[in-house]
């Protein structure tokens, strides 16, 4: 027998038995329950991260759990690798920009760089032990998904729930592409807040609150009227003043004309509610576009709009061509200073929206795309939502709170190179909208010439693809529809595990297909993870605080760090601990290690058979590893992992090893026959059973004992393939969990006691005891005598005489 756990070594030799005995396959002739999975496909980004090694380790658990107790497990693996994440992951790795490098080179670039990395980033997540079978494996790039992305474009079209208009839309200017809600993220950034001079032209009433600002009376250039803003480079775009009817201030300036300063135009000046009384000054520039509410107001007034930012983020202004936005700011604010122009500048600190994906600053600029329709459905997805569980169940306010809050269509087209094209012509001769045909799919507009259907001219193909989002929220007929599988695997799915921060994107929009496609819930329960921090922050290479994960195992062993991923609440953020993964790498060595003291003392028996009648000592153990069944079981079914974790850990520690073994040695090693059979019967089961509760978190030394130790025996190929555990079928008695803790408490005091009088544990004593404890252990005294090695025990207070 080994005298130590070579972590290194029985991992791989693990790998490649899961993988050749195919342990993890879906079995499509197998008869039983199905729980598929509808995986959660990762961005293929080189290497997995530690929020991965976190959030799949913890859905593997409840996975492997699933598969124990005899579901038929259906659990593919997919990436995601089609849109812009992929293109800038590719942009930084390989030094260029996709606009630089041209459509097809740049395109062909990312298909080779894919599949050079896609390998080591899938063999991390097998390193970890994650129960997928990979050879049901698709890629939102790849043609089969390409097929049916398309196709779900195509009959939302022609169910009229996607539609194509030229709208001011959420636009990145570093991606150059427009996005939707969903990718925006708050970005609290500090600003200055500047109160510019306009002039009311033909106006010789005066307002007190702006004369004590230095506003002035003059028949040519008529008075002040102040305005704040943080945004002065949109001055330029500004085509209307907005004051509130109830503000008594500005009622008489209502339907007269504001000059723009620096840029000398007149707009309206109009009543508008929309104007808070108790902001800045009252008055509220409308620009083309600012943000969602000047769209708004453009729209409600009828408003021509005077647009002056380009796609890349820089002005279409006289004076300041082809400046970014920031710069343009500051050379207008500059301008303004020096025709003595502003009022009043201060710093403040307020919430901008970001693009998720590259932190920049987002615009609104007028484009056509084409969007899928869900504001007009709210109601719909929010009654969807009701119908899943959600576990953490909290986590259904959170979309409920997301669709209540949705201000925008789905915005589904981006204007970037590397995704799924739309599979769409048009012809601008007769404005026809020409849809490829699903046989046909998929294809790309780009290759294919089109005739128009109507007046026969050739039409133009659509060179905008599809946000990697459509075609990620049909990751459950993705799977479903794999070759393999095909008219198995049906909506809705058992599970959907992910993390809570795309509740808001892969959560809403695969509620969203389902329900337009089909009008079903993609699945039936919704397991969500949290984050990983490190010291309280989140982690980021800036701040050179990550962690890698490959590191890690390589260090302690991937039953470490799914050790670690255990110890957290579904649902709840957890700090990097290399604390808790060294109590994983702790774990694993006393595992092996009383797994091994065991068997060199059960070597000498055959075959392990149930006695006729247990030992109390046995049975009272046993009694207690039935509550830890018994809640382990139920607490998985409400996905609580982390509760049966903890519970198997601590009793292994304090009741197995720290107790019963040593309760028990004396029986291994001197018993009689039928004392010995039911320890030995008693040692193989507990062990056997701990060792498939703990399967789950840590599934590389489970199997490496199951087939040293067990396999024989048990006849299954892989522990990973047994039964869950069930309670033992033994007589149990209203005070057996009290008796067995107060042995255990009375061991732990003379323990204690010896400790005290830096005694060894092996040192003989004497023991008295209470007359009523003495009663409820008289079937257990022998056992105690033997382990704190008591030549007698006798009635009296609590005493522990030394010989």
């Amino acid at each position: 027998m080994e005298d130590s756990y070579n972590f290194k070594q029985a991992e791989e030799k693990i790998k490649k038995f899961w993988d050749k005995e195919k342990i993890f396959s879906w079995n499509k002739n197998k008869k039983g329950k199905i729980y598929s999975v509808d995986t959660p496909p990762p961005y293929i980004s080189g290497k997995m991260h530690i929020g991965h090694a976190f959030s799949y380790a913890q859905q593997d658990f409840v996975i492997r759990y699933r598969r124990m107790k005899g579901f038929n497990v259906y659990y593919p693996f997919g990436t995601d690798d089609n849109g812009l994440p992929t293109e800038r992951f590719i942009e930084k790795i390989n030094n260029v920009k996709s606009k630089d490098v041209g459509r097809a080179e740049f395109i062909d670039l990312c298909l080779k760089t894919l599949k050079k990395i896609t390998p080591d980033c899938l063999q991390d997540f097998i390193n970890l032990g994650i129960s997928s079978d990979y050879s049901l494996y698709y890629s939102t790039i790849d043609k089969y998904s390409q097929k049916i992305s398309q196709k779900s474009f195509i009959q939302l079209v022609k169910q009229g729930d996607i539609y194509r208009k030229e709208f001011p839309t959420i636009w990145c200017p570093e991606c150059q592409t427009s996005i939707a809600q969903a990718e925006l993220e708050d970005k609290e950034t500090s600003s200055l807040f500047s109160t510019l001079k306009f002039k009311v032209q033909e106006t010789k009433s005066f307002l007190s609150d702006q004369k004590s600002k230095g506003g002035k009376i003059s028949d040519t250039d008529g008075e002040d009227l102040l305005i704040s803003t943080t945004r002065p480079e949109l001055l330029a775009s500004c085509v209307a003043v907005f004051v509130n009817p109830k503000d008594k201030r500005y009622t008489k300036l209502i339907g007269k004309k504001a000059k723009v300063p620096l840029f000398n135009f007149e707009v309206p000046i109009i009543e508008d509610e929309s104007a808070e009384i108790e902001k800045g000054t009252g008055v509220l520039m409308v620009c083309s576009y600012g943000d969602r509410f000047d769209i708004d107001a453009i729209n409600r007034h009828a408003l021509k709009p005077r647009v002056t930012l380009e796609k890349d983020g820089t002005l279409n202004v006289k004076g300041y061509e082809r400046l970014i936005v920031k710069s343009a700011r500051d050379k207008i604010l500059k301008d303004l200073e020096e025709n003595n122009l502003i009022a009043d500048k201060k710093q403040i600190t307020h919430v901008l929206n970001v693009h998720d994906k590259c932190g920049t600053e987002i615009e609104f600029i007028p484009t056509e795309q084409w969007f899928v329709k869900i504001l007009d459905k709210k109601n719909k997805f929010i009654n969807q939502g009701e119908k899943i569980n959600w576990y953490p169940d909290f986590m259904s306010k959170r979309y409920n709170n997301w669709v209540r809050g949705l201000e925008w269509d789905w915005n589904i087209s981006r204007n970037r190179y590397f995704g799924v094209p739309i599979p769409v012509w048009y012809c601008k001769n007769c404005n026809e909208v020409i849809l490829a045909e699903e046989k046909d799919l998929p294809v790309d507009p780009l290759q294919i010439k089109k005739k128009c259907t109507k007046c026969k001219k050739d039409a133009e193909p659509e060179k905008m693809v599809l946000d990697t989002w459509f075609t990620s929220s049909l990751t459950p007929q993705l799977a479903a529809e794999l070759p393999q599988v095909k008219g198995k695997i049906k909506l809705p799915f058992s599970l959907r595990p992910q993390g809570h921060d795309i509740i808001r994107t892969w959560a809403f929009y695969t509620i969203v297909k389902s329900y337009l496609h089909e009008k079903k819930i993609p699945w039936i329960d919704i397991a969500v993870s949290g984050n990983v921090s490190l010291g309280g922050e989140k982690m980021s290479k800036s701040k050179g605080n990550v962690i890698e994960p490959q590191e890690v195992m390589a260090s302690y062993g991937s039953d470490s760090l799914r050790f670690w991923a255990g110890g957290s609440k579904l649902g709840t953020d957890l700090d990097y601990s290399e604390k808790d993964v060294l109590a994983g790498k702790k774990f694993l060595i006393k595992l092996f290690n009383a797994s091994r003291f065991i068997f060199m003392n059960l070597k000498q028996v055959n075959k392990i058979r149930k006695p006729k009648k247990l030992e109390e000592v046995d049975r009272l153990f046993l009694v207690k590893l039935n509550e830890i069944i018994k809640n382990s079981t139920a607490s998985f079914d409400k996905y609580e992992y982390s509760r049966c974790k903890n519970s198997v850990v601590d009793f292994f520690w304090s009741v197995f090893c720290d107790n019963y073994l040593e309760l028990v040695k004396h029986r291994i090693y001197s018993g009689s026959r039928k004392e010995k059979e039911s320890a030995f019967y008693t040692l193989y089961s507990s062990l056997f059973t701990i060792l498939k509760l703990m399967a789950p978190f840590t599934p590389f030394i489970t199997e490496y004992l199951y087939q040293k130790y067990f396999k024989k025996q048990e006849n299954e190929k892989s522990i990973h393939l047994t039964s869950w555990p069930e309670e033992f079928k033994i007589a149990e008695r209203k005070d057996d969990k009290r008796k067995f803790d107060l042995l255990l408490e009375i061991i732990s005091k003379i323990r204690q006691v010896k400790s005290e009088n830096k005694k060894s544990v092996k040192a003989e004593i004497i023991l008295s005891l209470e007359k009523d404890k003495l009663e409820k252990l008289k079937n257990l005294l022998g056992d105690l005598k033997a382990v704190v090695n008591a030549r007698e025990i006798k009635e009296g207070e609590f005493r522990v005489e030394f010989l």
